[in-house]
């Protein structure tokens, strides 16, 4: 033949399966080798995606604490809010109560004058009609004897011509039983009344034997209008002796003067004031 031919035992082309090896080889270190770049994109993959996920719990966590510290301060505020309330609601209730005094306080206050008003004028009106019967009553034992208005009520006083006492003496004479009768008829129409019935005597003798005698004097004129109709829890009786004489002097007329029954007229009803 003519031409260019190859043989099969030609050194210069190698023999087909060691091409096929080189090549599988070759393809062999190339899948390797995309294997090993695909492994360190998925390691590198795996390791964004481990620092995401960290991050991603980072901000989860921090969100939950933000969470729970929100939650707290609103149970907080809740609760603070419940209390002002409830305070509210006390301060309200507490208001009203003392509204409620306050009104009771008023009412009383007013109730209170008005009454106060009313015992004023039922003084006064008792006052009166008291001054009136202790006009009376002095217009009516003036007529018997002296009688006289005092800082402490009225004073009659029964001596020299009236009760004629002698000397030395405590007894009582008719004539001074008729006048005792006739005062007697007098205070027995009087009301709210207490009567002292108060003895005196002249300057003659001791402070002692005077004393003793002022009081006989005065107890004799007590028991005689006991007698006559008085009650005797009105009644009360005093010695003064010859410490209070009604005229200074140690003639006759004078002591006779001295030698004397005072009766004390007190209304119960009456504050009475110096005339």
């Amino acid at each position: 033949m003519t031409g260019l031919s190859l043989r099969d035992d030609d050194p210069r082309e190698p023999a087909a399966p060691g091409r096929a090896l080189l090549i599988l080889v070759a393809l062999l270190l190339v899948l390797v080798a995309c294997l090993g770049y695909i492994a360190y994109r998925g390691v590198q993959q795996m390791r964004d995606l481990e620092r995401q996920m960290a991050a991603v719990t980072a901000k989860t966590d921090g969100a939950a604490a933000l969470a729970r510290q929100a939650l707290e301060k609103a149970v907080v505020s809740e609760s603070n809010a419940k209390a002002a309330a409830e305070g509210r609601q006390v301060a309200e209730a507490q208001t009203q109560d003392a509204r409620q005094e306050a009104d009771v306080a008023r009412q009383e206050a007013t109730t209170a004058k008005q009454t106060a008003a009313q015992a004023q004028a039922e003084a006064a009106a008792i006052r009166q009609k008291a001054e009136q019967e202790v006009n009376r009553l002095q217009s009516a034992l003036g007529q018997i004897a002296e009688t006289r208005r005092t800082a402490l009520g009225l004073v009659m006083n029964l001596g020299g011509d009236h009760l004629k006492f002698e000397f030395n003496k405590a007894d009582l004479q008719p004539s001074d039983k008729e006048l005792l009768s006739r005062i007697a008829g007098i205070l027995m129409t009087a009301h709210d009344y207490t009567i002292s019935v108060n003895g005196h005597t002249d300057d003659v003798g001791s402070d002692e034997y005077n004393q003793k005698l002022s009081e006989r004097r005065a107890q004799a004129v007590r028991d005689y209008l006991v007698q006559a109709g008085m009650s005797p829890d009105i009644l009360s009786v005093e010695g003064h002796g010859k410490k209070l004489p009604l005229v200074r002097g140690t003639s006759d007329a004078a002591r006779a003067k001295n030698r004397r029954v005072e009766l004390g007229l007190v209304n119960t009803q009456i504050r009475y004031m110096k005339p």
